[in-house]
């Protein structure tokens, strides 16, 4: 495997598809284990991961337990389990404070990052499976997905916040009871979200919230994860049946490449520095996908993790990649963190 994907890379190299920095990249390991971190005594799923640069802790959604884990940044140990959730889901640091937004099923929450104490609530309309959220720093509004099957309704509503204040700006009333990651722009005034149960990116306007296209996935179903390179105008779709990642132009929602990534996936991320995504998969493996040029992508590694890792974080001030482990998936079932380097 090694000496073909050695021929493969100088082949790409000598038609001048690849550039001499990417295929450096390439020769090297691009992920290093630097520790894992088990939590015992769960047997549920493990949602999203967040890395709180002020306070040195990373924050894991232990959805199923109803718990916050709480970890040293750097060296992997549990600092604390907070337990006043019924399922949290994702975090937001609110910038220049000490006050993270957790989605949870309840209704989102404001807790201290240091102490971990409830300070107050976001008010939605519902609030009823509060979960995706999502900070779009060209407007300094965040945006949080609520509703949905998960909570037995049939819609889902994507509400537009003033973080600071917790004030509902606008809202958006989705037909569908499964709406998934987003992204935005950056120098634009739209925005891109996944609903999963039609298979389909809505772009929404960023001034109106107004659904201006719907762009299919054709080839799979259940898109789930997404990121955005802004740059160069792409989005990247990760699907569930199968695990497929899908790269689409944002000027007209055109799919320009696929690639097999690893089983069971619930989360991507890019790595702006080095052009690249990891997509991690339960199947116990990562997934490292490099960027060639916009219309051009490859896998470049598979590396090992553990069953169950299926949700990320990257951190790329730390040039750090974070995993949850979710136990279901393993025998026997321990839960955990793991923590590589990108190099």
């Amino acid at each position: 495997m090694r000496l073909r994907n050695c021929v493969r890379w100088g082949l790409l190299a000598l038609l001048g598809l690849v550039s001499a920095t990417t295929l450096a990249a390439a020769a090297h390991k691009p992920l290093v284990l630097l520790g894992r971190t088990d939590f015992p005594g769960y047997d549920g799923d493990v949602d999203h991961l967040f890395a709180d640069l002020q306070e040195n802790k990373l924050f894991v959604a232990a959805e199923d337990h109803g718990t916050v884990e709480v970890f040293d940044l750097r060296s992997g140990r549990l600092l604390k389990t907070l337990t006043t959730f019924k399922t949290p889901h994702a975090f937001f640091l609110v910038p220049g404070t000490h006050r993270i937004i957790v989605t949870d099923d309840s209704g989102p929450r404001i807790i201290d990052d240091r102490s971990g104490k409830v300070l107050g609530y976001l008010k939605l309309h519902p609030s009823a499976g509060a979960d995706t959220e999502y900070y779009d720093p060209s407007t300094r509004h965040l945006f949080i997905v609520s509703g949905g099957s998960d909570v037995h309704m049939r819609h889902c509503w994507l509400s537009e916040i003033d973080p600071w204040t917790g004030r509902v700006l606008r809202q958006h009333e989705f037909d569908s009871a499964h709406v998934e990651a987003l992204r935005a722009e950056q120098h634009g005034q739209r925005m891109f979200i996944n609903i999963a149960d039609r298979n389909e990116v809505d772009v929404l306007s960023k001034r109106s919230l107004r659904v201006l296209a719907r762009w299919p996935i054709k080839g799979a179903k259940t898109n789930l994860a997404m990121s955005l390179d802004d740059a160069h105008h792409r989005l990247f779709i990760v699907t569930r049946n199968p695990t497929r990642l899908f790269v689409l132009d944002t000027h007209n929602g055109r799919t320009v490449a696929t690639v097999d990534v690893p089983a069971v996936n619930d989360g991507t991320d890019f790595d702006v520095a080095r052009q690249r995504l990891y997509i991690p998969g339960a199947v116990g493996e990562v997934g490292v996908v490099q960027e060639i040029d916009p219309n051009h992508y490859r896998e470049i590694a598979r590396v090992a993790s553990a069953p169950g890792a299926k949700s990320s974080t990257y951190v790329p001030q730390l040039s750090e990649l974070f995993l949850g482990i979710s136990p279901q998936y393993s025998k026997p079932e321990v839960a955990g963190v793991m923590r590589f380097r990108a190099q």
